[in-house]
C-alpha cells in the first residue's frame, strides 16, 4: 500500500472511531496509554522531554502536558515554514492556536537540544517494527535528522486502531525506539 492510501485509510478510521467513541472514553485511553511512557526508564531519567500538543483526532496529551510541566522541562514544538523549532511549556497561557490549528507554544525558543532525553511522537499510523507514517510534511524526520541526538529516544504514541501491519518508509524515514497504542 502506498502512504497516500495508507493515509487516506487510517484518516477514514479516525473519523469512525472519533464519531463512535466517547470523549472520555478517548481521554481514558490516552491516559492509559500515557502511563505506560510514564514508567519507562528513559522518561524518568529524562530532565528535557519534547512531547505534543494533540489535535483532536490525535491521542490525548494535554493533561500528561500539563503534569509533568513542574517536574521536567517539557517542549512542544512550533510549525515555522518548512521546521519545526521547540518551546518550554510551562502552562495553559503559554500555548495559543497556530499553523494547522494546532496549539502551539508562545514561548522563547529552546535550543539546547542536546539536553532532550525523550521524544513523544504522534503519527497517523505505526507498525511493529517502530516506522511510522505522519501527516506528510516530514517535521519530525527532519527534526530527528537535523536538529535532536541520535541517540534521542523516540517513543510513539497512538490509539490501537492506527497499528498497521506495514508503513511503507523511505530512507529517511525515523524510526521509533518503542510503541505504545493499547492500555
Amino acid at each position: 500500500m502506498l502512504k497516500s492510501e495508507l493515509r487516506k485509510s487510517i484518516r477514514e478510521a479516525k473519523r469512525a472511531f472519533m464519531q463512535a467513541t466517547p470523549l472520555l472514553e478517548q481521554h481514558l485511553l490516552s491516559e492509559q496509554v500515557l502511563r505506560k511512557v510514564e514508567r519507562l526508564p528513559q522518561f524518568l531519567e529524562a530532565e528535557v522531554v519534547l512531547a505534543y500538543y494533540s489535535l483532536d483526532d490525535e491521542l490525548f496529551t494535554h493533561d500528561f502536558v500539563q503534569r509533568w510541566a513542574d517536574k521536567k522541562t517539557i517542549l512542544l514544538p512550533k510549525v515555522v515554514g518548512d521546521s519545526l523549532t521547540l518551546h518550554p511549556y510551562t502552562s495553559i497561557l503559554s500555548v495559543k492556536r497556530g499553523a494547522y490549528g494546532i496549539m502551539e507554544p508562545c514561548t522563547s525558543e529552546f535550543d539546547d537540544y542536546a539536553a532532550v532525553g525523550l521524544v513523544i511522537v504522534p503519527g497517523l499510523a505505526f507498525d511493529t517494527e517502530g516506522n511510522r507514517l505522519g501527516r506528510g510534511r516530514g517535521y519530525y524526520d527532519h527534526l530527528f535528522a537535523e536538529l535532536l541526538p541520535a541517540a534521542v529516544y523516540k517513543v510513539g504514541v497512538c490509539y490501537p486502531f492506527q497499528l498497521v501491519p506495514h508503513v511503507p518508509t523511505e530512507p529517511t524515514d525515523i524510526r521509533m525506539d518503542v510503541l505504545f497504542c493499547e492500555p
